[in-house]
């Protein structure tokens, strides 16, 4: 099994490339998603972030209201850190558990880690970045997630620089073009993917 990482910023395009990459035969496991199961009701993390946050941040059907949980942490690098510490560990166990069920000796599994410069390196024969300018980045958030401008920028500034993840890079996707200027680019990608298979 080749296991390789997938980040980027907020609004880079790494669901979009990892959908692509699924088409091409790999087996996505996304963090974000892990990371919404264990803030679920009964779900590892649900207890220690409502006793952090409290109950402004529960909805009536005592699910999680992410919006105003994202209003709190994306103005509070502490609470930010706090969210982290009380996620990252289950979401890590989850991901472990997902990779040894994942079988074919031969199997291509693309690890989404959105925050994987800010969380630590997981362990992947090598690490992709979706990159894109900042600007375009804050564009899509708005005019596709329908973010304000002030909220998509927390979002970004609450987020490792676009040098740091570059630092990280085995292999860089450039998402600031087309549509089909991205499936060239995934492309590449899945050849280098390949070689790492070799």
């Amino acid at each position: 099994m080749v296991v390789v990482g997938l980040t980027g910023a907020i609004g880079s395009g790494k669901s979009t490339v990892s959908e692509m990459l699924a088409t091409r035969g790999a087996v996505v496991v996304d963090a974000d998603v892990l990371a919404r199961q264990v803030v679920e009701p009964g779900g590892p993390a649900y207890a220690g972030v409502v006793a952090r946050f409290g109950p402004s941040v529960v909805c009536p059907d005592d699910t999680l209201d992410r919006s105003a949980l994202a209003d709190v942490v994306f103005s509070d690098a502490d609470a930010l850190a706090d969210l982290n510490d009380l996620t990252h560990p289950p979401v890590r166990a989850l991901i472990a558990d997902r990779l040894a069920a994942e079988g074919p000796a031969d199997a291509v599994v693309v690890l989404v880690v959105p925050l994987l410069v800010e969380s630590g390196k997981y362990p992947t024969a090598g690490v992709i970045v979706v990159d894109c300018p900042e600007e375009a980045a804050l564009r899509r958030l708005v005019e596709q997630r329908g973010m304000t401008e002030d909220a998509a920028r927390r979002r970004l500034a609450s987020q490792a620089s676009r040098s740091a993840r570059l630092a990280l890079a085995d292999h860089v996707i450039d998402n600031s073009g087309s549509l089909m200027d991205l499936r060239a680019e995934v492309d590449r990608a899945w050849e280098w993917i390949e070689g790492l298979r070799s």
